[in-house]
């Protein structure tokens, strides 16, 4: 069964998007140590110009600096405005949230759980098996 989450779009029953092109496109902007640069810069100051995103990759000409912003913004992780004769862009972690819920978290909670079990153990101190050995 498939319903619609306005932050998401389509889900399945597992909570996963249904289109998982969406996630591929995430993950191929993130891919680029350009386009994450970028985002840096947008989660320490949103709303900057083309021209301000610029200077954060002086080695690329202005048209370069376009073109990770595209890939971004097709991905949904950058979203544009116009105000005035410039053009403002803001990050959207929606994306990037996705991504963390359907992979990272799901994997991470094992591990999580293994070394909250392992604290346990070292806290408890040496049972009697361990007694027996010395």
């Amino acid at each position: 069964m498939t319903h619609w989450s306005p932050i998401v779009g389509a889900v399945g029953n597992d909570d996963t998007t249904v289109d998982g092109g969406a996630d591929e496109l995430v993950f191929r902007a993130l891919a680029d140590p350009s386009r994450r640069r970028l985002l840096d810069a947008l989660h320490a100051d949103d709303g900057l110009t083309l021209t301000q995103l610029g200077a954060v990759l002086p080695d690329l000409t202005r048209f370069g600096v376009m073109k990770h912003l595209r890939v971004l913004e097709e991905a949904d992780l950058v979203l544009s405005e116009k105000v005035g004769r410039s053009k403002h862009h803001y990050l959207n972690p929606v994306p990037i949230q996705r991504i963390h819920s359907r992979w990272l978290s799901k994997y991470g909670e094992r591990s999580g759980q293994a070394l909250l079990d392992l604290a346990t153990a070292v806290e408890a101190g040496p049972g009697p098996e361990r007694e027996e050995r010395r």
